[in-house]
């Protein structure tokens, strides 16, 4: 299998290896990692469905909380551990091998303070499942359903803990009848569009475990192209963050 190594952010700030024919991490992964709330008191993270760690390896540059990625996927996994290793970060983030559901009881149930993920989209069966293994596990949930997501996100999380995701608009309505069945309270709302011109194509929500069940906030839209096809100075500003602090 062809394995590169990559500037994450387009830069030599981090690198990350990949896999050409496997699935690769996408813009997703940066407007997420950029778009959750990570405070000062945030000393403990999760990120579900990790895949070769773009989201923790993005999240070191905001701060120097304890990272724990998992992914299912072995070969997903190797990569995450070449880049960590590659960055000097092994004292920061931990990579664990497994499926998601129940991962809460080898990592600590209601222990942390920030949980994120950039999960399948797709239900089995709602679109045509790529042949390459990698790439349908990432893509549908073979393995894990959103809920099964939801439901492991409010297991991993602290009180007033947060859970944030990036997903696509059809899915919203049972995305927040998820979080409220499991008792976080949605809190932030924030639509991306291709252009300005387009339809919404991802959306990225964040809601607070025991929160209150009102104050919704719904943020600018982000738009990822300016009509010259160029990357808005929104995305810029995601991509060329340098500050580690």
């Amino acid at each position: 299998m062809p394995i590169v190594c990559n500037e994450l952010l387009g830069r030599e700030l981090i690198k990350i290896y990949q896999d050409t024919d496997a699935f690769n991490f996408s813009i997703d992964s940066m407007l997420l990692a950029s778009f959750a709330s990570v405070g000062a008191k945030t000393s403990k993270i999760c990120d579900l469905c990790s895949g070769n760690s773009p989201i923790p390896l993005y999240l070191t540059l905001r701060t120097k909380a304890k990272i724990i990625g998992v992914e299912v996927q072995s070969h997903s996994y190797d990569l995450a551990m070449m880049s960590i290793k590659e960055n000097n970060l092994e004292s920061q983030i931990e990579m664990v091998n497994a499926n998601l559901i129940d991962i809460h009881k080898k990592i600590g149930q209601h222990t942390f303070d920030l949980v994120t993920c950039n999960p399948p989209f797709f239900k089995v069966g709602d679109n045509h499942i790529n042949p390459n293994d990698y790439k349908a596990i990432a893509r549908h949930e073979i393995l894990a359903t959103l809920e099964d997501i939801v439901k492991e996100a409010s297991l991993l999380l602290n009180s007033k803990g947060r859970f944030a995701m990036v997903h696509r608009p059809d899915r919203l309505v049972e995305i927040l009848n998820l979080f409220l069945k499991y008792n976080i309270s949605p809190k932030r709302l924030q639509f991306v569009y291709p252009k300005i011109d387009k339809e919404c194509n991802h959306i990225l929500i964040e809601g607070i475990k025991d929160g209150n069940k009102d104050g919704l906030r719904v943020l600018a839209p982000l738009y990822v192209y300016n009509e010259n096809n160029k990357w808005t100075d929104q995305i810029l500003k995601i991509y060329n963050y340098e500050e580690r602090k």
